[in-house]
C-alpha cells in the first residue's frame, strides 16, 4: 500500500467523523462501543427497556445555565425518551435507597464531599455498571462496567497494563468510552451531558443506534478504504497535496471526543473546493462508510396559529421569514427595511453559535414558487484571521402552514432539514425559529432553535422572554440550554463580503 493510500485512508477517517455536525473519533482507542469488558458482549442484546440512575445533589446548581440538577435531569429523561421510548433516567440523592431491580446501570455527577462519596459508595455497591464523573477519588476509584474495573490507567505498572490491554481489549475500549463521558461532561452544554448519557448505555448496557453509528465510521476496514480508493482516488490525492484541504484535516484531528465547536470551526475555517469535493465523492455519493440518520420524529411542535390576528398561510409564514428584508413582495407593514432578514441573537447548537455576527437572509427566487435561506456569519479562523462564511439552501413549505422543509449542501455533504415558526412578535421584534434535521450520509441526526430580532439583542420586557420561553417549550428546549451569539463587532458585514 502506498504512502499516500495510507495517508488518504487516515485523512477519510478524520473528515468523515466530522462533517455537518458530527463529531470526532480521533484513534483507534477512542471508541465507543457497545461491548461488556471481561468476556461480556452486549451485541446480542434485544434492546429493551433501560433504565440509567443519576445521583447528585438534586437542588444543587448544574453545570449548565444556572439551572437545578433536578430540573436537568428532568428533561433528560424527556430528551432519552425521545431517543428511545424504552430509556428513562431516574434521579437519586446522596444516600437514598435504590432498589436492586429499580435501575440498570448508575452514573454519580458531581459527588466531591468525602463524606457523601463513602455514601454513594455504599448506596451502589451491588451494581455493576457504575461511573463517578466530576467527583471524589473515592468514588472514581470504583468506576467499572459489567463489574470490570475501568478506574483509570496508571494504577498498575505499565507493563501490566499493556498486558491486561491485550488479553481484554475490550475493557480498554470500556475505560476510553468512561475518558470521553467525563470530557463530555466536563463541556457543560446540554447537548455533550445528553450524549454521555448515551455513550454510558451503549458500553454498559445496550447498543445505542446514534452512538453505534459513530463506532461505524471508527472501525472502518478494507472494504470500506476500497471504496475510497477506487472510487474517488482522485479526489483525496488532490486534498491531501492541497495545503489548505490537508491544513483542515489536520485541524481536524486535532479535536477532541466529540467537540463539534471545534469541528466546525476547522471546516469553515479552511473552507476550499478540493475539501468539497473530497467529502462530496466519498460520503454522499458513494457512501463508502455505509451511513445512514433520519430527521428526528420527536419532538412535534406546532407551528403558531396566527399572527397579527390573520390566520396562518403559506405566504404569511414566507413573509415571516423574510422579515426586515427590503423586499417589494412581502405583505408585512414595516416602515423601514434592512438588508437582511433577522439577526441570531441566541440559538443551542453550540457548533453554529460559536460564530458571531450570524445574519440571516430568506427572499424568493427567480425561478416560480423558489425560496431561498443564506445565513451569512463571521468566522475568526483557527490562524486568528477574520473572515465571513456563508451558506445556500432551498427551502420549500409543508403541509401545515408555519413548517417547512430545508436541504443544504455543506462542504459536501447533503443535509435535510424540518424547521417551524413557533412564535413570532407582533411587531416582528422577534422570532423563534425550532429544527430538527439530518445528514444521512454523515450518520448524523440534530435539533436546534434559532431566535433572531432586527438588531441582534434579546428582547428587553419579562413579557416576552416569558413568551419566548413558553415558545421554546413546544419543541423540547429550555432556555438554559441556549447560547448567546456574539454581535458586539459587526459593523463590517456586507451582502456582498464573500
Amino acid at each position: 500500500m502506498s504512502s499516500v493510500t495510507v495517508a488518504s485512508f487516515a485523512v477519510t477517517m478524520t473528515l468523515a467523523l466530522s462533517f455537518g455536525f458530527s463529531s470526532l473519533y480521533r484513534r483507534t482507542s477512542d471508541r465507543v462501543v457497545g461491548v461488556g469488558v471481561g468476556g461480556g458482549d452486549t451485541s446480542g442484546f434485544s434492546g429493551g427497556g433501560v433504565t440509567l440512575g443519576v445521583i447528585v445533589h438534586p437542588d444543587e446548581t448544574s453545570t449548565l445555565g444556572g439551572a437545578a440538577w433536578k430540573d436537568v435531569l428532568e428533561h433528560m429523561n424527556t430528551r432519552l425518551g425521545w431517543e428511545d421510548p424504552g430509556y428513562s433516567l431516574r434521579v437519586y440523592g446522596v444516600g437514598e435507597p435504590i432498589g436492586a431491580g429499580d435501575v440498570d446501570g448508575i452514573m454519580a455527577l458531581g459527588i466531591k464531599n468525602d463524606d457523601d462519596a463513602a455514601q454513594v459508595k455504599a448506596q451502589t455497591a451491588s451494581f455493576d455498571s457504575f461511573i463517578a464523573v466530576d467527583s471524589s477519588d473515592i468514588l472514581v476509584d470504583m468506576n467499572r462496567i459489567q463489574g470490570s474495573d475501568v478506574s483509570k490507567k496508571g494504577r498498575y505498572p505499565e507493563l501490566i497494563e499493556a498486558v491486561v490491554d491485550m488479553v481484554l481489549p475490550k475493557q480498554k475500549d470500556a475505560r476510553a468510552a468512561v475518558g470521553s463521558i467525563m470530557e463530555l461532561y466536563g463541556r457543560k452544554s446540554s447537548d455533550d451531558l445528553f450524549y454521555s448519557f448515551l455513550v454510558f448505555i451503549n458500553v454498559a448496557l445496550q447498543p445505542v443506534p446514534a452512538v453505534q453509528n459513530s463506532t461505524k465510521r471508527s472501525d472502518a476496514g478494507l472494504s470500506e478504504l476500497y471504496c475510497m480508493v477506487s472510487k474517488c482516488g482522485s479526489e483525496i490525492f488532490q486534498c491531501v497535496t492541497d495545503p489548505e484541504c490537508k491544513t483542515a484535516l489536520d485541524c481536524l484531528n486535532s479535536c477532541s471526543f466529540n467537540d463539534q465547536v471545534c469541528s466546525y470551526r476547522c471546516i469553515a475555517s479552511y473552507e476550499s473546493v478540493p475539501l468539497q469535493e473530497f467529502s462530496l465523492c466519498i460520503l454522499q455519493k458513494h457512501n463508502c462508510l455505509g451511513l445512514d440518520a433520519s430527521i428526528p420524529s420527536k419532538p412535534e411542535p406546532k407551528p403558531m396559529a396566527e399572527f397579527q390576528g390573520q390566520k396562518m398561510t403559506h405566504a404569511l409564514a414566507q413573509d415571516l421569514f423574510v422579515g426586515w428584508l427590503d423586499d417589494a413582495q412581502s405583505s408585512l407593514d414595516l416602515s423601514e427595511r434592512e438588508v437582511f432578514s433577522w439577526r441570531v441573537f441566541a440559538g443551542k447548537n453550540a457548533a453554529y453559535d460559536y460564530f458571531p455576527c450570524q445574519f440571516q437572509l430568506f427572499y424568493p427566487g427567480k425561478a416560480k414558487n423558489s425560496f431561498w435561506y443564506r445565513p451569512i456569519f463571521k468566522v475568526k479562523t483557527i490562524d486568528d484571521k477574520i473572515v465571513w462564511r456563508d451558506r445556500l439552501y432551498r427551502v420549500r413549505p409543508q403541509n401545515t402552514p408555519g413548517t417547512f422543509r430545508f436541504s443544504v449542501l455543506d462542504n459536501g455533504v447533503t443535509s435535510l432539514e424540518d424547521w417551524v415558526i413557533l412564535d413570532c412578535h407582533e411587531a416582528l421584534e422577534w422570532c423563534v425559529f425550532s429544527y430538527k434535521g439530518a445528514a444521512a450520509r454523515a450518520g448524523l441526526s440534530y435539533t436546534g432553535a434559532i431566535l433572531a430580532s432586527r438588531d441582534g439583542t434579546w428582547p428587553s420586557t419579562s413579557g416576552d422572554v416569558e413568551r419566548i420561553q413558553t415558545s421554546l417549550d413546544k419543541a423540547g428546549i429550555k432556555m438554559w440550554e441556549l447560547s448567546t451569539v456574539d454581535n458586539s463587532n459587526c459593523q463590517d458585514f456586507s451582502t456582498s463580503a464573500l
